[in-house]
Order: C-alpha cells, then structure tokens, then sequence
C-alpha cells in the first residue's frame, strides 16, 4: 500500500509532527491566561497546564466582602474557573493545528 520509501517517509512525518507538538505543549506551559469575575474585583493568571500564577483580590472587595465570606469565595472560584476555560481554549487552537485534516482516530496517536 505505502512501499517501503512511502511508509518511512511517513513515519518520520509522524516523528516531526509529534516533536513539534511535545515543542508547542512546552511552551503552552508557560503561556499565562488571565479571567476576572465581579468586574475586575477577583482576577486569576493561569497556564495553559492549569497552574494558578497570581491571584489579585481588590482592597474594595476585601472591605465589602468581610462581613460576606460567601461572595468572595464565589468571585474567586468564577475567575478560576474562566481562566481554565481560556486555558483551555487557547490549548485547543494551538494543539488542533497538529491534527487538522488528519483521518477520525489518528489524533489519538500523537496525544
């Protein structure tokens, strides 16, 4: 079906491609997201793996939410939330160029 020449060239395209995306998975590591909730009051930075960088609360917030522990538990776990979601979405941009045009199933094999 492929002849010898046919097979080994794709096998070192399967290679180069799988090496790119373990480059580009490496660098989305790094690559930081940032959500808010409450209008800017809670902000989170996250990587595309999912690790929180930095958390900001407001100083208003601080004040409002003292005697309202709730609130500020739910504006902090809003903007996690939304940075993992634009975590998510930027990974999937970045890692769908590797398996655009590729057959159903075949995506797997370089995950």
């Amino acid at each position: 079906m492929f002849g010898k020449a046919g097979l080994g060239g794709l096998m070192k395209q399967a290679q180069q491609m799988q090496e790119n995306m373990k480059k580009a998975q490496a660098k989305l590591a790094e690559t930081e997201v940032e959500a808010e909730a409450g209008n800017g009051l809670v902000k989170v930075t996250m990587t595309c793996s999912h690790v929180v960088r930095k958390l900001e609360i407001s100083q208003d917030l601080i004040a409002e939410a003292a005697d309202d522990k709730e609130m500020l538990e739910d504006l902090i776990l809003a903007a996690v939330n939304a940075a993992s979601e634009k975590a998510e979405e930027t990974t999937s941009k970045t890692m769908g160029a590797f398996t655009q045009g590729l057959p159903a199933g075949m995506s797997d094999f370089f995950r």
